[in-house]
């Protein structure tokens, strides 16, 4: 029997025996209603060996989810100037037809640039993975497409956030916002969940055999491989579209202290082949509700007509069934 951890309001009893019932080898849920913690819930093990249980500090890599909080740096940052163009922050960014390309294209991905160019070799290479995008052709003219920036938006958004603040994004991050780690440090990998697949074939599954998809998604090659993902390398690097380590409780504060989002682009995604209405660093539904999911079963948003806030995050990596059932319980009980 999976042990679990926590807290559940007795309003959301509901919430925290479907928790339970998910027998997750690892993974965290927090509710933030009516700007109360409701649900701070935790289960299982941070290990694979299920040795170590799962504590409050137990953070665990997020993947996509973590791509609304550097947008959110961003935003805060430059305070409403998203129509400037890009250049006007990273002059290398006019190459190749870029010059009118506005921060807003870039945070609402619609920017032309959803995979890198080339063969991605060393993913901690900051400042050359940047000049490779700087350098690049857009795949179309900005504004004229929706695709997520999979893998670029981290080092899109991220670099902005340095051309402009002067410090990396996770150093940023860091220093304004609570519980997020990007690019761990030693302390933070030591209380670091481990990831596994749910089912051995997720990883060939995530990449599909579509060619856009591949192009997108695999680069840098191989890298959803486990020893890639739990490796010392990758947590300490900065891949901000991919590679945020953080708790449930963190999302679920984050996004109850964020205001209603807008649209700011829609369409049909290239990359999620389905009509998506894009915010700044978040997905919009036309209801209001605004989040991040992330492949491998990670959640995070916020209803505002409802008044709560949602994150759900797992160390076994897998579909968003898991979420699912939560948010159903969720919503049983309001």
């Amino acid at each position: 029997m999976v042990p679990v951890g926590g807290s559940a309001d007795p309003r959301f009893a509901g919430v925290r025996d479907a928790f339970e019932a998910l027998g997750d080898p690892g993974n965290a849920l927090a509710v933030v209603h009516a700007g109360e913690v409701v649900v701070d819930l935790y289960g299982g093990w941070r290990d694979a060996a299920r040795t170590e249980p799962w504590t409050p500090g137990t953070l665990v890599h997020v993947f996509s989810v973590g791509k609304a909080v550097v947008a959110a740096g961003l935003v805060r940052l430059l305070e409403g100037r998203f129509d400037d163009p890009v250049a006007a922050y990273w002059p290398e960014f006019a190459a190749n037809g870029k010059a009118e390309t506005t921060v807003r294209h870039v945070l609402a991905h619609t920017a032309g640039l959803p995979a890198f160019p080339e063969q991605v070799k060393d993913p901690t290479d900051w400042h050359g993975l940047c000049a490779m995008l700087a350098a690049a052709e857009p795949e179309f003219p900005a504004g004229t497409a929706v695709a997520e920036h999979a893998m670029t938006y981290g080092h899109l958004v991220g670099e902005l956030i340095r051309r402009v603040d002067g410090r990396m994004p996770g150093e940023y991050l860091r220093a304004e916002y609570t519980g997020f780690a990007l690019g761990e440090t030693d302390g933070e990998q030591a209380r670091t969940a481990e990831l596994e697949y749910a089912h051995p074939d997720w990883p060939a599954q995530t990449i599909g055999t579509d060619d856009y998809r591949r192009r997108v998604l695999d680069n840098p090659p191989g890298w959803l491989a486990l020893d890639v993902l739990n490796s010392p390398t990758w947590r300490e690097a900065q891949v901000p579209a991919v590679n945020l380590h953080t708790t449930a409780l963190a999302l679920a504060r984050f996004y109850a202290a964020l205001p209603e989002q807008e649209i700011h682009a829609r369409g049909e995604d290239l990359l999620l082949r389905r009509h998506v209405n894009w915010g700044l660093g978040v997905q919009v539904e036309e209801t209001g509700e605004f989040g991040m999911g992330g492949i491998g079963g990670c959640d995070a948003f916020a209803d505002p007509a409802k008044g709560y806030a949602y994150a759900y995050v797992t160390r076994s990596l897998g579909g968003f069934d898991r979420s699912e059932r939560l948010i159903e319980a969720l919503e049983e009980c309001l």
